[in-house]
Order: structure tokens, then C-alpha cells, then sequence
């Protein structure tokens, strides 16, 4: 796959430049195959470059620049960088809020992952309640049975067996 998302970044390059936001969408992707396969080292540049570009192109306040904070953060809590990560996944979640509204299945998202973030830095009573939120919203946005919810339903119930 690597060699098809770098053709695919070579030539969106030289017809739409490297400051256009398909280019930013091309580097995230290629980002997101080398974090997946653990080369964090490679693929932080690119995301911080698309986040760049999408603050640039589309704006601060477009889902689209939500998307690639949240990646950004997803790679530092992979990391271990907690502290790093936090501001970028509530901006996201915020932004997310504002562009795509509350009930909106990646604003769920977003809870999820932050939540997840609170879980790991040993917050469990601050991350609870945005899991009970996040699997309220893709229970009715997505339905009980969507993998999504049954993986926020699990992230739940693991902070809930975490708890005191």
C-alpha cells in the first residue's frame, strides 16, 4: 500500500501543488499507514504537514482540520505523550462539535477518544461520562449493533470495571 499512497501524494503534487487540501489528505493517509505500522517517527512530519496545510486552505474551524488534530493526537497517545495530545483531541472534539453537531457519529468519535486518553492518564471519573456519551450517540446515530458502538460500549464498560 505504501507505494500506492506515495504515487497517489507524488501526483496530486504535481497537478493540484503541495498546498492544495487533497495534498494534505494525501499526506494523512500515508501518515496513517506508517502509524499503523508503528513508524511513528515518519509518520508525525506528515500529519503535522497536512494539519498545517488544512488550517492554511480550509480553516481552523472545518471538520477537516478536526480529522487531522485528532490523528495528530492518536499518534501522540500512542507515544505516550499524553500531555501533548489532550489540547489537540478536545480541539478536535470541539470543532467537531461546531462544524458537524453533537448528535454527529464522529463527534462520538471524538468523545471516544479523548475519553480513552483520560482512561490511559489514570482519569477514569472524567473519562466515564464521555464514553456513556459517545455510546449514546452511536446507539442512535448508528444503531446498537455498528461495530462502532460495540467498541465504544467496551471502552465503557473496561473505564467502568477501572473505577474505585
Amino acid at each position: 500500500a505504501e507505494p500506492l499512497y506515495r504515487q497517489a501524494m507524488d501526483i496530486t503534487a504535481a497537478t493540484l501543488g503541495e498546498t492544495h487540501p487533497t495534498y494534505a489528505t494525501r499526506l494523512n493517509n500515508l501518515a496513517e499507514l506508517l502509524h499503523a505500522t508503528g513508524r511513528h517517527g515518519e509518520a508525525e512530519p506528515l500529519y503535522r504537514q497536512a494539519k498545517d496545510i488544512t488550517a492554511a486552505t480550509l480553516g481552523e474551524a472545518h471538520p477537516d482540520y478536526a480529522t487531522r488534530l485528532n490523528n495528530l493526537a492518536e499518534l501522540l497517545r500512542a507515544t505516550g505523550r499524553h500531555g501533548e495530545a489532550e489540547p489537540l483531541f478536545r480541539q478536535a472534539k470541539d470543532i467537531t462539535a461546531a462544524t458537524l453537531g453533537a448528535a454527529h457519529p464522529t463527534y462520538a468519535t471524538r468523545l471516544n477518544n479523548l475519553a480513552g486518553l483520560l482512561r490511559d492518564t489514570g482519569r477514569v471519573s472524567e473519562a466515564v461520562p464521555l464514553f456513556e456519551q459517545a455510546v449514546a450517540i452511536a446507539t442512535k446515530a448508528l444503531g446498537p449493533e455498528h461495530l462502532t458502538t460495540r467498541t465504544f460500549s467496551d471502552n465503557l464498560a473496561a473505564a467502568r470495571r477501572d473505577q474505585p
